[in-house]
């Protein structure tokens, strides 16, 4: 099972937050979103399919996120949780430790904005177009 997101980069994509990434319907990034890597996301949670969503609750689900921009490819995995409920309409939210709400798309994720490969973030802060795609193993 897979969601694919299609966002893109921005002049203020730094990616140095310790422990979320985010991508973000918004058309706009102030200096202050650190852990945001794209915006003008496509789709966020809310539009998942509800089988999908449902694949996410089990806390044994292993949920990856491969972000792809400019033919560099990286990716991040971590795990589902019971009370993920994936309703958020702006934006979506994989983080390293266990906290939910209805961003969270993915928690105990083996790495967060800071943890990107810089030339990756620099691909993003140039405007690259990010495709994010989500699976549930």
């Amino acid at each position: 099972m897979e969601e694919i997101v299609r966002a893109r980069g921005h002049e203020n994509v730094t990616a140095r937050h310790a422990s979320t990434l985010e991508l973000t319907a918004d058309d706009y990034l102030t200096p202050a979103g650190d852990c945001i890597l794209g915006i003008e996301a496509d789709r966020t949670p809310a539009d998942f399919d509800p089988a999908f969503v449902d694949a996410c609750r089990d806390a044994d689900a292993t949920i990856s996120l491969e972000l792809a921009v400019d033919g560099l490819t990286r990716t991040v995995r971590g795990r589902g949780h019971p009370d993920l409920d994936c309703t958020n309409d702006r934006s979506l939210v994989c983080r390293t430790s266990d906290y939910v709400d209805d961003r969270t798309v993915m928690v105990g994720a083996d790495r967060a904005a800071g943890d990107l490969d810089r030339e990756l973030v620099t691909a993003l802060a140039d405007g690259g177009s990010l495709t994010a795609t989500l699976r549930v193993e």
